[in-house]
């Protein structure tokens, strides 16, 4: 079993890697890193080379 690091903001849960495809459809492996724990929410996010943290996460439906 493969041991993600732990969430340095609720030390409870997880980053769990999330990947995503680009414009032209290649795979981005690791774009977001996502705490397991849901009280928490705690992410991180890379768009366009810039680093996000924290913001809110949310679901488009696909």
């Amino acid at each position: 079993m493969e041991k993600y690091p732990q969430c340095l903001k609720c030390t409870a849960g997880d980053m769990l890697p999330l990947s995503d495809y680009g414009r032209d459809g290649a795979t981005i492996q690791f774009k977001a890193w996502v705490c397991s724990n849901p009280d928490c929410g705690h992410n991180l996010r890379i768009d366009n080379g810039e680093i996000s943290v924290g913001r809110p996460i949310r679901s488009n439906g696909k």
